[in-house]
């Protein structure tokens, strides 16, 4: 009977991977990128260990959205006062936060746990072309 295969923390070799966002649908993105946090691109991929490797997305300003989502889709946060509750379209969030907006669609599709979080800390999104991690010699991701 053959066993099932659990990766070690030890054994995980996290690389980099570079995305151009340039007229890239956001919420297809969102969950390529997602997979490649978590490690399910890799055969070795086990749900309770980071076997994920890190994301670096460029060009964020240049993201594209379907539909009537500019004017429409709605960003909420609250202060936690009564009547803090702000309101923010997508419209309004490109033109101010671009990474912003890239760096939320793919975060809420990360599990709600310490590894989740810990998954997010590896995606690096910027809004333009430049990046500093040039060291880490990021490879292209094909989407």
């Amino acid at each position: 009977m053959a066993k099932s295969y659990m990766a070690k923390p030890v054994e995980v070799e996290a690389k980099w991977h570079l995305v151009d966002a340039e007229d890239r649908i956001l919420g297809r993105l969102a969950t390529r990128v997602a997979r490649v946090l978590m490690g399910k691109h890799k055969p070795t991929y086990t749900p309770h260990i980071d076997t994920g490797d890190f994301v670096v997305v460029i060009n964020a300003e240049k993201i594209a959205v379907t539909g009537r989502k500019l004017k429409t889709k709605m960003y909420y946060r609250a202060s936690g006062y009564p009547g803090g509750l702000k309101e923010t379209r997508l419209e309004e969030m490109l033109a101010s936060k671009p990474a912003e907006v890239v760096r939320l669609a793919v975060k809420r599709m990360l599990p709600k746990t310490k590894l989740g979080r810990h998954m997010f800390s590896k995606l690096k999104v910027y809004a333009g072309p430049e990046h500093p991690h040039a060291a880490q010699r990021p490879e292209p991701l094909a989407l």
